[in-house]
Formats: structure tokens, sequence, C-alpha cells
């Protein structure tokens, strides 16, 4: 029997209602939504998938944490609310203090995200995915000037350390080059602010509470398209980096790095720009020393350059460090480097990575300077004492560490080379080529940064003043390479 046209029209409106009240959540795309948008009871369906998938929910302003969400994979519970919580099935998706909130959990035959509303509407981002890469490490620091800032994003795609095998045991050139990118790689962003005028730590940290923060120009949003393009450090991965210009003497900068596709941004970073008569320039995007990323004792490159780059740094300088590795890699191979091993820990190419940051570090000084918080007498401006860096004043004309560098024809503060760079080096290298380090009771701290990361104390690994080589908060206390 044919129902009448009126009751088809009623049964309609009610499905459409029924899909209005619970839409439905796409896997890997990200939806923006106000809680004000959502109709009565506000659910949205969970896509069935055989594999585990996370949740994440994202606010995009403070709000007074009066909205609550509830997700369950009991298919049989339309609309999950606090009576329904059994920690197993249905679950509180509870909101952290950065903001964000995620669950995982398996969603067989689907299931629910309901919304119970808060005194005030608040805009959320919501995620369905069967990867949790809500969590981003902090950008890094590479250098700053003046008025610049060499920013890197957190790493992605790990490129394992080469370990070739016997009878065809080939090194990486002395003239190192850099591999093929990612041909889809992650694409980063940051957003960055002077810390004092626009307090981003203040907001969620997730990546539409930034992005709305860059919109009100409270803070500067710098995609990947106006970056130096992906760089590869170390094994840690590929990196976006940035040559930022255009910032203030003397000033405390906070970062964030937004990975495109996620809702949760990475934390922040902090850094300050040195004084105005800092007059080092920045180097970076050199194949051979990959590690150097920042501001070297050296002329400024002419033309529209406002950094070194492997095509402005002194032609007699790149042709002698890439003699000198590949002299050091040729006695290396001298023993059957894969076959004859002198270590069950390292190999020959652990050796070689290690000698070859050793000597970029050396042969390419770091210039520092006092931060600008500390007072000469090495306390700050309330009076505590803090550890200085590991600071040595070189004259305007005096032939710099490595020799091949011109005189600098200004006074300048190199900062020195982590002992730990050329103790790393000696581990990791066999005993028959006498590599060496200073002692740390004797000469080690006239030519290094002594007792930062390691304590200094001959054999003890670790336990150092501040156990890195440099902080999230801007500190650089040596130089590691």
């Amino acid at each position: 029997m044919l129902l009448p046209l009126s009751l088809l029209g009623v049964i309609q409106s009610f499905l459409s209602l029924v899909d209005a009240q619970q839409s439905q959540l796409v896997l890997e795309r990200v939806l923006d939504i106000s809680t004000s948008a959502l109709s009565n009871p506000p659910t949205l369906r969970i896509p069935a998938n055989p594999n585990p998938l996370f949740v994440t929910v994202a606010l995009c302003a403070r709000t007074d944490n009066s909205t609550r969400f509830f997700l369950t994979n009991d298919t049989s519970i339309s609309n999950p609310g606090p009576d329904d919580v059994d920690s197993v099935n249905t679950v509180e998706l509870v909101i952290s203090s950065i903001g964000a909130g995620w669950q995982s959990n398996l969603f067989t035959d689907g299931g629910v995200l309901s919304v119970v509303k808060g005194s005030t509407p608040v805009e959320v981002q919501m995620l369905v995915s069967v990867t949790n890469a809500t969590v981003v490490d902090h950008p890094l620091l590479g250098d700053t000037t003046s008025n610049q800032a060499l920013v890197f994003s957190p790493p992605f795609d790990p490129v394992p350390l080469s370990q070739p095998t016997f009878p065809n045991y080939t090194l990486p050139s002395a003239n190192l080059s850099q591999p093929s990118p990612p041909s889809t790689p992650s694409n980063f962003s940051l957003i960055l602010a002077p810390t004092s005028s626009n307090n981003l730590t203040s907001l969620p940290r997730t990546a539409c509470a930034l992005r709305a923060a860059a919109r009100a120009n409270r803070a500067n949003i710098i995609p990947p398209s106006v970056s130096q393009g992906l760089w590869l450090r170390d094994p840690d991965g590929w990196r976006w980096q940035w040559l930022v210009n255009g910032l203030i003497p003397k000033t405390n900068y906070t970062v964030f790095a937004l990975w495109d596709g996620q809702l949760i941004s990475s934390e922040p970073a902090y850094f300050v720009t040195k004084s105005a008569t800092f007059n080092c320039p920045l180097a970076h995007s050199l194949p051979f020393c990959p590690t150097v990323a920042y501001a070297v004792p050296l002329v400024a490159p002419r033309g529209i350059a406002t950094a070194h780059t492997a095509d402005t740094i002194p032609s007699d300088v790149t042709d002698t460090l890439v003699a000198v590795m590949a002299n050091f890699t040729t006695t290396l191979t001298s023993q059957a480097c894969g076959r004859d091993e002198y270590s069950p820990l390292v190999t020959c190419a652990d050796c070689q990575q290690a000698y070859r940051r050793w000597l970029c570090s050396v042969s390419f000084p770091r210039c520092g300077e006092i931060p600008v918080t500390v007072n000469p007498g090495g306390s700050d401006t309330q009076g505590a004492q803090v550890l200085l860096p590991a600071l040595q004043t070189v004259k305007s004309g005096t032939t710099p560490r490595n020799p091949v560098l011109p005189a600098f024809g200004s006074d300048y503060q190199t900062l020195l080379p982590c002992l730990e760079t050329c103790n790393a080096a000696d581990r990791a290298c066999p005993s028959f080529l006498q590599f060496k380090c200073p002692l740390p009771k004797f000469t080690a701290a006239s030519s290094y940064g002594v007792g930062f990361i390691d304590s200094g104390e001959e054999g003890v690994m670790g336990e150092g003043l501040t156990g890195v080589a440099q902080d999230t908060y801007g500190n650089v206390w040596c130089n590691s390479g």
C-alpha cells in the first residue's frame, strides 16, 4: 500500500532532522564548528573502522570550561552523557589545560561524540584519525642576529644513518650533499610574536586559537612557502627552515610550530634577538656541514643575500674543510670497515659523522654575546646568579681558531664548542686514529665549553650543569656544532 504524499513528507523531514542532529565526522578531515550551531541533542557520528581511531577536540578560544564532550562506541547509545560513562565503551573526552583532549578506542560499528553545551558558545575543531599525531615537538632555534632568526620546524621522516656493509664499504663523500627530500613532506607553519606584548601562551595551545591570533594581528604566521626549504640536519629527520627578517633588537620572541592537518600546536620555544651592535652574519644550508646554523665571524655576504650559504662561504674555507674531511675518511677506511669491527656499539659511519660535526664546530666559530637579561657580573635583572655561556672575547684582527678564516674586522665574542662534541668523536672513532680531546681538569676550558652537558669529571658522561648545549628558552651555553 502506498503511503500518502503528506505522510512521506513528514517522514522525510524527520529523517533529515535526525541526520542534522547527528552529523557525520569524516575520517582524516578537520571539522570547524561552533557549539551554538549544533542542534539539540548535539551529537556527531564516528565512522566505522576496523582499526583503533583517535578522536580529538580542540578549543579555539579560552572558555569557562563548562562545555563537555562524551564519546561512545556503544551503538545502542545515541546521545552519550555523564550517566553513560563506564570508562570502557563510553568515556568523557576531557579537555586538558592546553585546550584540547583526545581519546583512542575501537569503533568497529561506529560511534557517537556528543557535546554538552556550556554557558557560552565556543568555536571548536574536531578530527577523527587513525594516527595520533597531536603531540608536536618544539621548533628548533638555529641562532639570531639583531634583526634575524633562523628557526627550524620539528623533525619528520627520520633518515637513519646509512651503515654500509663489507666488502662495498663506502662512506659518504667528504663534500657531503643533501639527499632528495620527501616528495610529500609534512607541512609546518610558524606562529611568531614578541613575548611581552602578545602573550600567546595564555591561549589554548591549538592550531585554530593561534591562527585566530594571527588573523587579529597578535602574531605573524609564517608558512612553508616563504621558508628556505627543507633541510636534513641529522638522522632525526627533515625540517623546514625559515630565515625570519625584520625583528627588533634585544627583544624576546615566542614561536610555535603548526603541523598542517593537526589540531594541537607544538609547545612554545623562546628566543631573544641580539643587540643592535652585533655584526656577525648567520650561516646555514652548508651541505658539507649540515648542522651549522648560527652566526659566524665573516664579512656579510654581498648582494641581496642576508645570510651566508654554501654559495657565499669563501672557497678556500670550503676547500680546506672538505680536504681535511677527505683525508680523515681515507685514513679511517684504511682498516677493513664492516669486517674488522673495533666496537660492538659504533661503526666507521658513526665515527665519520661524529668527526664531521666536531670539525664543523671548530672550523666555523660561533659568535655570541651575553644574554640581554644578564648583567656583566653574572646576575639577572632580579639579582639572582645565572649560568653564563662559554664565551671568549676575540679582538679585531685576531687570527680565528680556524686560520683559514679571514680575520674579522671588529671585536666579537665566540661561543666555544662543547667539549662533549669532541668527546663524542673520540668515543665513536677507532683508537688507531689517535684522536684526542683536552682534559677537563687541565686545558679544556681554554678552548671548549666544559661542564655544561657532562660534569667535567674524567670519564663521566652526563651530570653537567645544564645537560644540554641549548634549551627551548633561548639559552645557548656552548656550540654543539
